[in-house]
């Protein structure tokens, strides 16, 4: 018989909320929602449009079978699709079962639609986290995706600093990754908090060394403010370098954490994206033995309970897998497992933590739109019935959506799809980075051989990503023939105008879009971003190519005549650039 553990509960970490978060108050709406629930209440109490009203009778779509993507290196997608209907009104009587306009269109609570905030909770904590380490698990919310989840744990974490009114010593300070997305930075310097970047790696974030996490900490100067107590952080296919931190490293950084009492925000919107096939096929490429310990038959559940999915299995855990305190506040979204234009996501962290998120929501943007999670949770479970409605409609097709299996495997599906773009597109550029100029060659014949002697230069260096929709890539301007007359900076801008045009079109981002000190932007003239993800998979080596043919062509300009005016994007450019969360 195997032994039950006992696991501590979570930390009471609420000295790091906010003065107006503490001072929320539950919802007395959502202390009287309970009543509406029950069958055959006469409800005079609440303020709730007449159904009968609403415009709309039914929605309906075609949507894709969970099985339109293969996840094996062999692309063979299936267009089969089926058609799903949302009705005005569900034959369930039961309102955690009903998936329809009537319950969707109406006012609810900041919890969202029952039947999607419940597959929402099963799927994270029976499935993508089956084992946090602390007692009773972790909870969730519905968000209108990860910017929405992000902003309302800042809400909820720090308060307000205003140079004019407060002095150094009450400014709070966050962590994020010295190389960043920047909507979060975006969403945190309004505020008045201090960004600390913190020193990178292949993986990701570095614990120790000059720069790392240890580094900041321990060394941290009081006159610049309070020392960070919360850090933001993407884990997987890290946005922009694509790095993947290890599980090791992460026990490393969660350490650290705790002995500095640090709330960890991890942004993981590219979880299913991890491509073990990377790090070998660098290794290949290059003659090298690779580090990466990523395997796709590697189990990291092994220890505990499985997910019930050897994909969901194989793929780098959460921080949550080592938040022992329930420090960790994780933000999920559908963005790209669905759409980004649904605007749905979720939160997950320890119960208290939870609970004031949706004291937050419940006075801002209250639940996701009716609308998406009315479709997408026909999508995934399909019009749900009780006892009764079953028997009267015995031998009718049920509506069944993809269930929790199909689910998973859409996301490997998705895994498969995007992998084989990156592999695409980083063949192109491993074969690519050096420029070999035979011009100046001296030719040495014998009678059977001739022989050049060539100049070999690099003209970019770059990872393999691990995970995630973008590669990274360093460009070696210091082998460019114009490097020493021209600012590096200088020639950076222009490389990236020259790119632009005609016979290029590329459009790629600037490594300075993603610093988020004056100081890291001092160096990022050396990065640009590309991105994979968003060109149909057929069109990726293609654009590579040309991609490749405007390095090369820059490198034998001997001036930069007509690429320093204005910078404007090209029209009916390879966009390489993409977006982010």
């Amino acid at each position: 018989m195997a032994r039950t553990v006992s696991l501590p509960p979570p930390r009471d970490l609420s000295h790091h909320f906010s003065t107006t978060t503490k001072r929320r108050e539950a919802s007395s709406i959502k202390d009287l929602y309970k009543y509406f629930l029950i069958p055959g209440i006469a409800n005079l109490a609440g303020g709730l449009p007449n159904a009968s009203y609403f415009p709309y009778d039914t929605l309906e779509a075609s949507v894709a079978h969970p099985h339109r993507f293969e996840p094996s290196a062999a692309p063979s997608p299936s267009s089969t699709s089926a058609r799903v209907l949302i009705p005005k009104e569900s034959s369930s009587t039961d309102l955690q079962k009903k998936i329809d306009l009537t319950t969707a269109l109406q006012y609810g609570t900041a919890d969202g639609l029952a039947p999607m905030a419940a597959f929402v909770r099963q799927f994270t904590r029976r499935h993508l986290h089956p084992n946090v380490p602390y007692a009773r698990g972790p909870d969730t919310l519905l968000t209108c995706g990860s910017t929405d989840g992000f902003s309302k744990t800042i809400e909820a974490f720090t308060n307000l600093w205003d140079p004019a009114r407060d002095g150094p010593s009450q400014r709070e300070g966050i962590l994020c990754e010295e190389f960043v997305y920047m909507n979060a930075i975006a969403t945190v310097k309004p505020r008045g908090l201090n960004v600390v970047p913190v020193a990178m790696d292949a993986q990701g974030m570095r614990a120790h060394g000059t720069g790392g996490l240890a580094d900041v900490l321990r060394n941290w100067d009081l006159r610049n403010g309070k020392r960070p107590h919360l850090m933001y952080t993407i884990t997987i296919g890290q946005n922009p370098t694509g790095g993947t931190l290890s599980v090791d490293r992460r026990r490393e950084i969660y350490a650290l954490c705790r002995q500095y009492d640090i709330i960890i925000i991890e942004d993981d919107p590219y979880w299913n994206l991890q491509y073990p096939s990377a790090a070998a096929l660098e290794a290949q490429y290059r003659g090298s033995r690779s580090s990466n310990t990523a395997s796709p038959r590697r189990n990291y559940n092994a220890h505990g309970k499985s997910s019930g999915y050897e994909f969901l299995d194989s793929l780098v855990p959460s921080y949550l897998s080592v938040d022992t305190d329930g420090r960790v506040v994780r933000l999920d979204t559908f963005s790209k497992t669905i759409a980004p234009g649904c605007r749905l996501g979720w939160v997950t962290a320890q119960p208290a933590v939870i609970e004031r998120l949706a004291r937050i929501t419940e006075t801002s943007t209250q639940a996701p739109s009716g609308f998406v999670q009315a479709m997408v949770a026909e999508l995934l479970l399909g019009q749900q019935v009780d006892d009764a409605a079953a028997a009267r409609n015995k031998g009718a097709e049920a509506d069944r959506g993809w269930q929790m299996d199909g689910w998973v495997r859409w996301l490997e599906g998705l895994r498969g799809g995007y992998e084989r773009r990156m592999q695409h597109m980083c063949r192109v550029l491993e074969e690519a980075r050096f420029l070999v100029d035979a011009d100046d060659a001296v030719a040495l014949t014998s009678d059977e051989e001739v022989w050049e002697v060539v100049e070999k230069r690099q003209m970019f260096e770059f990872t393999w990503p691990t995970g995630g929709m973008f590669v990274w890539i360093r460009m070696c301007l210091e082998t460019h023939p114009l490097y020493g007359k021209y600012a590096p900076d200088r020639l950076s801008r222009a490389l990236w105008v020259h790119l632009t045009q005609a016979p290029y079109r590329c459009l790629l981002g600037p490594g300075t879009m993603f610093a988020p000190t004056p100081t890291v932007a001092d160096r990022a003239w050396q990065y640009y971003r590309l991105c994979f993800a968003a060109m149909p998979a057929e069109e990726v080596q293609g654009v590579t190519e040309r991609l490749v043919d405007g390095f090369r062509a820059f490198w034998q300009r001997k001036d930069l005549d007509g690429l320093e005016g204005e910078e404007t994007y090209a029209v009916q450019s390879g966009n390489l650039l993409g977006t982010g969360c």
